[in-house]
């Protein structure tokens, strides 16, 4: 029994969801003739309370899109320092845009509206770039799994309209958010102006993500992503798989995060682990105590068929999801009680 607990992108189609794409109606979606597709966009674009929606085959190109619609080349996006956009996307948003980054020191990946009013270069002050877009993570990926309120979410939006700046929300994990905290994704729809949600993670579709926004910014999007060479074809089989993902794994999301708890409650009475980081979510990072290897530890885990992350620093990552089952928990909880 091999256990991969690296990420939630691990996870391969249930027999069920395979039916589903099998099944599907297809169309050359590049002249946007796809059934499956429209099918998606116009269901996520109502589930979020937004006008329009884009199928992308990444987040990354899905972020990269949102990036290059609302900058342009010379200007600076906010971010945390920790932000998929600018730790984990390839340099895209130089390569692509030509944007710099003023990153703040967030907690846990989560910034505030005063640091982000903070950060604002002076529209009139030519010497610096000119700050155009805020982007946030929700939930934040080396953040451990924590989510943003809504109520601050809304604080950040009130700097940037009165800035004059745009607000893109990189959504990869926002279903984690949504069944945590019990949120409604069209309060979401209402603050920002683009936001991207992913479908390969915590949701367990093969590959998409899609961006939404308004129609006139979707319209932009597309010609965006026939540059990025994001055209697909007859992609309605893997469109399937995210409607079927929306329609039967979003609620069960409560199991990975329960399971990253347990384990987190498990490490936190090890004298080898130095400090666990809160769980909310389906994320896990904990840091070993001084004199120990995370190497070894992680040589150790493989020997009992268990793969987890290292970040670096001692620290060390441990992500639930939808093919980590309840008889996999229970052999990890004993096998780390043993160590």
């Amino acid at each position: 029994m091999e256990i991969n607990l690296v990420s939630d992108t691990v996870t391969k189609p249930s027999y069920e969801m395979l039916q589903y794409m099998f099944n599907a109606q297809v169309g050359d979606d590049v002249y946007k003739q796809d059934p499956t597709v429209i099918e998606l966009e116009s269901s996520l674009a109502t589930m979020f309370g937004m006008e329009a929606a884009l199928f992308f085959p990444s987040g990354t190109m899905a972020n990269q899109t949102a990036l290059k619609l609302h900058t342009q080349p010379g200007e600076q996006i906010i971010a945390d320092k920790y932000a998929h956009v600018y730790l984990y996307e390839g340099g895209g948003a130089s390569f692509n845009s030509g944007v710099s980054f003023s990153l703040l020191d967030g907690k846990r990946g989560m910034i505030t509206a005063d640091q982000v009013a903070g950060a604002i270069n002076d529209p009139e002050f030519y010497h610096n770039p000119l700050t155009s877009l805020v982007c946030v993570e929700n939930t934040t990926n080396k953040g451990g799994g924590a989510c943003y309120e809504l109520e601050d979410l809304r604080e950040i939006k009130k700097v940037c309209v009165a800035n004059n700046l745009k607000f893109h929300l990189d959504g990869a994990r926002i279903w984690n958010a949504l069944v945590a905290k019990r949120q409604d994704p069209k309060a979401f729809g209402k603050i920002f102006d683009t936001i991207s949600v992913c479908l390969s993670k915590g949701l367990g579709a093969p590959i998409g993500s899609v961006l939404l926004g308004d129609k006139a910014t979707i319209h932009r999007a597309l010609r965006i992503r026939k540059i990025f060479g994001g055209g697909m074809r007859q992609v309605g089989y893997l469109a399937a798989a995210g409607i079927y993902a929306l329609n039967n794994n979003i609620e069960r999301l409560a199991e990975d995060h329960r399971r990253a708890k347990e384990l987190g409650a498990m490490l936190s009475s090890k004298s080898w682990v130095a400090k666990v980081e809160p769980v909310e979510t389906n994320i896990l990072i904990f840091t070993l105590a001084p004199s120990y290897d995370e190497k070894v530890l992680i040589e150790k885990l493989k020997q009992k068929n268990i793969s987890i992350s290292s970040m670096g620093q001692g620290k060390l990552r441990i992500v639930t999801h939808l093919d980590y089952r309840e008889v996999m928990h229970t052999y990890v909880l004993e096998t780390l009680s043993k160590f």
